[in-house]
């Protein structure tokens, strides 16, 4: 499937900022789920931006501007072609052995209650891929999506208690159990093309767990599925503070507001294709 997506971001500053520094993890790599025909970055400030990769291996790019600035608006835009792995996301780049993918941040911290959620939840299950799965439609049913109840620091715990969260929620959740019963998982961030609308307000985000014989898997507990054609991989990290899309740090600049606009659509050819199958 071919994807265009448009991701703008606007911070606005009630009083100018004396000058900012951002790091982007917006740019998407080449795995055998997609393939990126074309991407670009723009800023609307005089400033250069600086590429490198982190130590999981996502793209990022750094820029430093000085104000005095009102407002920062960045652009990304470009086509990514996608392809049905089954979830599978092989090809992808790999810098550490699985078990790092245990280590729990304070947003992916469990408790017993997910513990114990996680294995009453795949106790009849055989085989990791099946348990995952077990994992993956219990959360779905579980947990209702509320954008009021969450915020970026939000823990799993937080989000279990309340059922309810958004896919960031979703996914460190999921990451929880799927480590309560002893399979490897991280944080991916990235878009989603949904079938009810073409603009959204944020991106999207999903889970990832290592599977023997398999190699690392998706699962997308806000949708209940696994990734596939309508996905497109951005980050992955331990969790969202590691694969955020824009994070960064200004002197000065009191009342930040941002706003987000994204739109994720199918091509012109790809809709013909849609339209007359």
């Amino acid at each position: 499937m071919r994807i265009r997506i448009r991701h703008e971001t606007i911070y606005r500053y009630s009083e100018p900022a004396r000058s900012a520094i951002q790091s982007l993890r917006l740019t998407p790599r080449n795995y055998d789920g997609q393939h990126v025909a074309h991407w670009r970055i723009d800023v609307d400030r005089d400033c250069r931006l600086s590429q490198s990769e982190d130590a999981f291996g996502n793209i990022v790019n750094r820029f430093t501007a000085d104000g005095p600035l009102e407002s920062i608006s960045t652009m990304v835009e470009g086509e990514v072609t996608t392809f049905d792995t089954a979830g599978v996301a092989s090809g992808a780049v790999e810098r550490f052995p699985t078990a790092l993918y245990f280590r729990q941040t304070p947003l992916t911290a469990s408790s017993r209650a997910i513990v114990d959620f996680a294995r009453a939840t795949t106790a009849g299950e055989n085989g990791a891929l099946g348990r995952l799965h077990a994992l993956l439609g219990a959360l779905y049913e579980t947990m209702s999506f509320d954008t009021d109840a969450s915020h970026a620091a939000t823990t799993a715990v937080e989000a279990f208690a309340h059922k309810k969260g958004v896919c960031q929620d979703f996914a460190h959740l999921f990451i929880a159990c799927a480590r309560a019963i002893g399979a490897p998982a991280r944080y991916v961030s990235g878009y989603y093309l949904r079938s009810d609308s073409d603009d959204q307000v944020a991106g999207h985000a999903w889970a990832e767990a290592h599977v023997e014989g398999l190699g690392w898997v998706g699962f997308d507990p806000a949708h209940g599925v696994s990734p596939g054609e309508r996905h497109v991989r951005l980050a992955a990290a331990l969790d969202y503070l590691g694969a955020a899309p824009i994070r960064g740090a200004r002197i000065g600049g009191a009342g930040e507001t941002m706003e987000v606009r994204v739109r994720v659509a199918p091509t012109n050819a790809q809709a013909q294709v849609q339209t007359q199958s």
